[in-house]
């Protein structure tokens, strides 16, 4: 049975049973989740829209932003329709194509939200650090260049650990998650996996660096804003926001992975899951909202264009 497994991986068609402790909640579970996503795309394209159309939000911070809130719907998308079809469904599977064609949307989400954060975090430490330089040093041609550069190397980052995937026989089909990741697919293997651990530790170390720096830019950004309230009320309008997403991400990004690697009690299935849809459902629908109430300019560009629709259809 191995061997014919092995020697068919494309045609192989993997259970997942991170919904089995579900079942006899799945109406009240499909409700939840249709109404996230759909909050999560209104919510996005709003902002997405919102600082598209107006001209005046044409500065870094907000193209960062609205970078952030396109990979968000990128993130969502990768993860809620399947989601949707299993809780109406009696049979969770999904075919090998497929569950690659995952692991690439919801890695690269997590690839690119990563970066994109540590960019923005570059974006508040000049603004707030070096206020008189920020303008020739974020000009449009870097702003372009460092969006272009957080998807290209997520892009990069993805493909090679998922050509790294697919090489490999597997021996099972198996998954103990509630959608396809990387990691599950490789404990599949009936090979040596040690040139994916490698890579996946690589990368691991890689991000642990962006976090570092971003911390180090706000270490900087806090010194700066201790010496005046005007500082301050800039630090608390436009860093907050910031400090609360990345923290959420990376913490729930964080005890996803630890539990995926070193936990595989059944007990503990639907902690596991928990871990593993908080980075994928709470940054999208957060992301929107604390940015949105938190910047002023946004905030009022947004409820003005909310009004003048409401008095249009009146």
């Amino acid at each position: 049975m191995s061997a014919q497994m092995a020697n068919s991986s494309s045609e192989l068609i993997f259970v997942l049973y991170g919904l089995n402790d579900t079942r006899t909640k799945r109406q009240i579970f499909f409700g939840l989740s249709i109404l996230a996503y759909a909050f999560t795309i209104f919510a996005n394209l709003t902002l997405i829209l919102t600082i598209l159309l107006e001209k005046i939000l044409h500065e870094p911070m907000f193209i960062f932003l609205c970078n952030l809130c396109v990979n968000s719907i990128c993130g969502s998308t990768s993860f809620y329709p399947k989601l949707l079809i299993d809780l109406l469904s009696d049979s969770h599977v999904i075919s090998y194509t497929a569950c690659i064609i995952q692991i690439f949307g919801i890695y690269t989400y997590l690839f690119c939200e990563f970066t994109n954060l540590s960019v923005m975090a570059y974006d508040r430490y000049v603004a707030i650090c070096k206020p008189l330089e920020y303008h020739s040093i974020m000009t449009p041609h870097r702003v372009g260049m460092l969006v272009q550069i957080t998807w290209f190397l997520s892009f990069i980052e993805t493909t090679v650990g998922i050509v790294l995937t697919v090489r490999l026989p597997l021996c099972g089909s198996r998954i103990n998650k509630l959608y396809c990741f990387n990691w599950d697919l490789v404990k599949l293997a009936c090979v040596d996996t040690t040139l994916n651990n490698i890579y996946g530790y690589f990368f691991t170390v890689f991000h642990i660096f962006e976090v570092v720096l971003i911390i180090t830019s706000y270490s900087q950004i806090t010194r700066t804003c201790v010496q005046s309230q005007a500082e301050r009320n800039k630090f608390m309008e436009t860093c907050l926001p910031h400090i609360i997403t990345l923290g959420t991400f990376a913490i729930s990004v964080f005890f996803d992975v630890i539990s995926a690697r070193f936990s595989s009690d059944a007990s503990l299935q639907a902690l596991r899951n928990s871990f593993s849809i908080m980075y994928l459902i709470v940054p999208p629908i957060l992301n929107p909202l604390i940015y949105g109430l938190k910047l002023k300019q946004l905030r009022r560009i947004v409820w003005r264009r909310f009004t003048t629709k409401i008095t249009a259809l009146e």
